[in-house]
């Protein structure tokens, strides 16, 4: 059966938008731009094969189809801003086989004016075809909520925004295949800030947090008490919760790299964020000092070493460096996961707990990282010498909280 959407780039956006397509039973070919991971697991990428999602290597299967959506990686490069190699790359593959009447999006986080003033040329030189007038092209955030059972596609309004009204409709009816709701943003540039808007207001709104969580240590208060109080007001205020440090995909975007602006409050809470794997490593120090013990020589088991919980993505993930920093101070570091079964470090595999209740028994001190369902944390409580829960899950006065 000849496909309807290629899908480019098989990683953490491109791989859930195929699942939703497969699902809604629109015939999908995925097309790898690069050395991908996304976040669905070995039986959800089963079940996507056998509903006909079909990963192609043939290019030629990108000029098949009546949609194709760019969904490249764009990490931070070297000088903090996000790294087109992977956009560009797909473009020039899906220019030189582009038909007339396709409709082009981007899904990838980039910065506002990207998908006119860099895809776009891309696309038509390779093509020899005119955006908005042979083909429709257009930008949707991608909003995935990877590992959500609330937060659905299907379920999620898709925000998209066309380089022309007609691209912007020609989206809108491929969307409106696979959400409840589509919302239409005025263009291109109004779409991509959407995106840049809701990942930066993650990051800055856990920044907050984090800071509150260090001051509120200090001052001898209850940081989750607080947060449980303040999430009963029905305006003006959304919760989030600190933790040991923020990992994922979405990265923060403060325009580095852009010509005439940055965000500085962005700026900012990248500093905040990116200081809490060191905070976290000088508590479990000072909890061990307190306790009678040196964190040299120390046995400390980290639990949960993913970015999020129940899933086994280990992409940005702050147990990497909390690992690095408590090697660099002379601790012996072993983990639990039971969605990583080998771990390493410092190009060092990190020794991995079979039993999690047995390895905190025998730890000096155990770290609570991510919260899987399926740690039993009361167990865990009773059974740990010493317990720093970075998360706020377990029983009120059963650990040491971030």
């Amino acid at each position: 059966m000849p496909a309807d959407l290629a899908v480019i780039g098989l990683g953490p956006y491109g791989l859930p938008l195929a699942q939703a397509a497969v699902a809604a039973g629109i015939a999908t070919v995925g097309y790898a731009t690069g050395p991908e991971a996304g976040s669905l697991s070995p039986a959800e990428l089963r079940r996507m094969h056998s509903a006909g999602f079909r990963p192609v290597t043939d290019a030629a299967q990108l000029g098949r189809v009546r949609t194709a959506v760019i969904c490249a990686p764009t990490p931070r490069g070297a000088d903090g801003a996000l790294d087109l190699t992977q956009v560009e790359s797909a473009a020039r593959t899906l220019a030189a086989r582009l038909r007339p009447h396709t409709t082009v999006i981007l899904e990838s986080p980039v910065l506002p004016g990207t998908t006119e003033e860099f895809l776009r040329p891309l696309l038509e030189e390779g093509s020899g075809l005119r955006a908005g007038r042979d083909f429709h092209l257009a930008y949707a955030p991608s909003r995935v909520d990877p590992g959500s059972r609330d937060h659905t596609p299907a379920g999620t309004p898709k925000v998209i925004g066309g380089l022309t009204p007609a691209c912007t409709e020609s989206a809108a009816a491929f969307y409106g295949r696979l959400t409840d709701k589509v919302v239409r943003a005025r263009g291109l540039r109004e779409a991509e800030a959407v995106q840049l808007l809701e990942t930066n207001f993650r990051h800055v709104n856990i920044a907050l947090v984090n800071e509150m969580a260090v001051l509120c240590h200090e001052l001898g208060v209850d940081l989750w008490d607080v947060i449980r109080c303040a999430e009963t007001k029905p305006f003006g205020f959304q919760a989030f919760r600190p933790g040991p440090g923020v990992g994922g995909h979405g990265v923060p975007q403060d325009l580095t790299g852009h010509a005439t602006r940055t965000l500085r409050m962005v700026e900012l809470a990248q500093q905040v964020n990116s200081r809490m794997p060191r905070y976290v490593v000088q508590r479990a120090a000072t909890l061990l000092n307190e306790h009678g013990k040196s964190a040299r020589g120390a046995r400390v088991l980290l639990l949960g070493v993913t970015y999020k919980p129940d899933l086994a993505d280990l992409q940005g993930t702050p147990a990497q460096e909390i690992a690095t920093r408590l090697m660099g101070l002379g601790a012996a570091v072993s983990y639990h996961d039971p969605y990583v079964p080998a771990w390493s470090v410092l190009d060092r595999p990190v020794p991995r707990a079979d039993s999690f209740y047995e390895a905190a028994a025998d730890a000096d001190l155990t770290i609570l990282l991510q919260q899987h369902r399926t740690y039993d944390l009361q167990g865990l409580s009773v059974k740990a010498q010493l317990l720093l829960d970075t998360r706020g899950a377990t029983p009120t006065g059963a650990a040491h909280r971030l």
